[in-house]
């Protein structure tokens, strides 16, 4: 973690560690703000887990709930969401279950189509949350 006087990179161990190309989140003090970057599927370990869109939404949401707990904040101090997705077609399933494990009222959100994302993910979410 490095630090200065207005912001501070933020990592949590429950994630895997990419520390040499980004930081789970970067926290703005002065707007009092969190931008996390884009959380996959992957495990600690970075293993894509079992299963389809549903889990692995599942498993991209708690990874950034892992990273919002990490900087200080949560789900209802989110403000902005952004999903990228390879296949459309499984906008319906990814839905589900963002409606379920989000609090309401939702955050706002965009969902885009993307031809590929890292490690073979098929779909990716980044928030920027308030502290």
């Amino acid at each position: 973690m490095s630090t200065n006087s207005t912001i501070e990179n933020i990592n949590t161990p429950k994630n895997a560690q990419l520390t040499s190309i980004l930081s789970h989140a970067v926290k703005a003090y002065g707007p009092g703000l969190i931008f996390c970057s884009g959380c996959t599927p992957h495990d600690s370990a970075l293993a894509i887990v079992e299963g389809g869109i549903k889990e692995h939404t599942e498993q991209v949401i708690q990874n950034l709930t892992n990273v919002l707990e990490s900087a200080g904040s949560s789900w209802e101090k989110v403000v902005k969401v952004n999903v990228y997705m390879t296949d459309m077609n499984d906008f319906g399933a990814m839905n589900e279950v963002y409606e379920r494990m989000l609090p309401s009222p939702k955050p706002a959100r965009t969902c885009v189509q993307v031809v590929k994302l890292p490690g073979g993910a098929d779909v990716e979410m980044e928030c920027i949350a308030a502290i």
